[in-house]
């Protein structure tokens, strides 16, 4: 199947895979990445999960869900360009892992809140560039 250069494909990976290193590597290290990022560092470790948004062989996107007991946490995300439906995409397929079960708590950007809210996530503590946010499916 011939993949369109327009279309993005979602791709879902460990956090320990050798394949999610070599493809966000290059990203989380960007200086210009990471100032937009407040200089906050990117993490990962076994128990997270990585959706990736896939442009051909590009990523424009990432959203990792760290799994801690009964609760999927979203923090430390980036999409190329601020893009809000790329967002919306990676949050959908992030959503569809849950299955109504878990708690899904986000540490969105102060921007991106309209976003998350459009996903059924509300507000539960505001910072000055943050906004934690929180969806109870269980």
């Amino acid at each position: 199947m011939r993949q369109d250069d327009k279309t993005i494909q979602v791709v879902q990976l460990q956090g320990t895979e050798k394949k999610l290193y070599a493809l966000v590597g290059p990203i989380v290290m960007d200086p210009k990445v990471l100032k937009q990022n407040y200089n906050f560092p990117f993490r990962t470790t076994d128990k997270f999960q990585w959706y990736l948004a896939m442009k051909g062989k590009q990523v424009v996107g990432f959203l990792p869900v760290e799994h801690r007991g009964a609760q999927w946490i979203i923090n430390n995300y980036y999409v190329e360009k601020k893009d809000a439906d790329v967002l919306r995409l990676l949050i959908d397929e992030a959503l569809k892992e849950e299955e109504g079960k878990r708690l899904f708590s986000a540490v969105a950007f102060i921007e991106d809140r309209e976003v998350f809210k459009e996903k059924g996530f509300g507000e539960e503590k505001v910072w000055s560039r943050y906004v934690k946010m929180v969806r109870n499916n269980g």
